[in-house]
């Protein structure tokens, strides 16, 4: 069986499924776009960011023809290589440009309907992933959630026309795909009744050791890295620590930004405790990295979003809770807290990613859905 998933590679997920689909005997490969600043593996980038739009263009295409030799598409981050509904601010162009920019976006809406149509013609599984503001709504977040990412953001970051957008990507999808998968418990609020909880899939856990802290003597080292400061509520963290501070706390504070993905696991290494987001609901993937590396994870659980994930885990998981209400007091208690006890969280942050977010154990489970989709069962 041959797989490949497309077009981003964000958080590193996709390559890790793709790499233990391997392992499984499932030959597996991953195409992305372009490279992203964290520097993900990828087994082949399509697309330099020197390429003008016409070259660009013909690259997309010339994928699209090697996406079809194979059994099964990962759509991962919630669209193909052609997204459906695809439009651009035409306010943003010059009275000249704005026809062309509407003829490109005519364009890429055709071409997404081929790619589907064409996929459907030659019995490919589609294979749908979300991951976050993929599906997540700015309208529905609003409305429905007390503490959102919505109203901690630029006013450009969600819009009436991309929320319309991502429903109607949802729908689509959810009417041609074989599986769909969802990273982030709060996406299936608004995603297919079939969709599934699938959590982010962890490095490889033999090559990771865990490095507890280390010492009782020296102050506690906290650790934040943004993708977005908004999203992840940076400025309540910073500001946290800056009152504490004030009241002579001993602690230090290390923000990590803008380095590749290997340049920060060597950051990580040297933390005590990850404070992952204060708006989303749930723990990132670079939560997931951290507590690999035995380290106590700070972040804001959403009680209304843990009925999709399974009760177990629910029981099991050890993150230390908190929001944007009381982040500062959360990190005092940490803090004050017997390392002793801080190091048994710790060790519990470890075993739980060797239990819900092993790479091998995953695999498996996406190996037994693409098996079941290719004998016309219902994964």
């Amino acid at each position: 069986m041959k797989v490949i998933h497309v077009p981003k590679n964000v958080g590193g997920n996709p390559y890790l499924i793709s790499k233990f689909l391997n392992k499984i005997n499932i030959e597996s490969t991953i195409w992305v776009y372009e490279d992203f600043y964290f520097n993900y593996p990828a087994d082949k980038i399509i697309i330099d960011k020197k390429d003008g739009i016409f070259l660009r263009e013909i690259k997309k295409f010339l994928a699209l023809k090697y996406i079809f030799h194979n059994d099964a598409v990962f759509f991962n981050y919630g669209a193909g290589l052609y997204p459906p509904y695809f439009t651009l601010d035409y306010g943003r162009y010059s009275a000249w440009k704005k026809p062309l920019v509407f003829l490109y976006c005519l364009y890429i809406n055709l071409m997404s309907k081929v790619e589907l149509l064409l996929l459907k013609i030659l019995s490919r599984k589609i294979f749908i992933q979300y991951q976050g503001d993929d599906a997540r709504q700015g309208d529905f977040c609003k409305k429905n959630f007390s503490i959102n990412i919505a109203d901690n953001v630029e006013e450009t970051y969600y819009s009436q026309a991309t929320d319309q957008m991502k429903r109607k990507q949802i729908d689509l999808y959810g009417k041609i795909s074989t599986k769909i998968y969802s990273l982030n418990p709060d996406l299936l609020h608004v995603l297919p009744k079939n969709a599934e909880f699938l959590p982010y899939m962890g490095q490889d856990l033999n090559s990771i050791e865990p490095k507890y802290i280390d010492s009782l003597d020296r102050p506690i080292r906290f650790g934040h890295a943004p993708s977005h400061r908004g999203v992840k509520g940076t400025d309540l963290i910073i500001n946290a620590f800056e009152e504490l501070k004030k009241e002579g706390s001993s602690f230090e504070f290390i923000l990590i930004e803008n380095m590749s993905h290997d340049e920060a696991m060597k950051a990580y290494e040297n933390l005590d405790v990850l404070i992952d987001q204060l708006f989303a609901g749930w723990y990132g993937g670079i939560a997931v990295e951290l507590m690999s590396l035995g380290k106590p994870v700070i972040s804001y659980i959403r009680e209304s979003d843990l009925r999709f994930i399974p009760t177990k885990m629910k029981e099991d998981l050890p993150i230390i809770k908190s929001s944007p209400n009381n982040i500062y007091q959360t990190i005092k208690q940490v803090v004050q807290m017997n390392r002793v006890n801080l190091n048994k969280i710790a060790i519990q942050s470890r075993n739980f990613v060797e239990k819900w977010h092993n790479p091998e154990i995953i695999a498996k489970k996406i190996g037994d859905d693409l098996f079941s989709s290719q004998q016309g069962e219902n994964p």
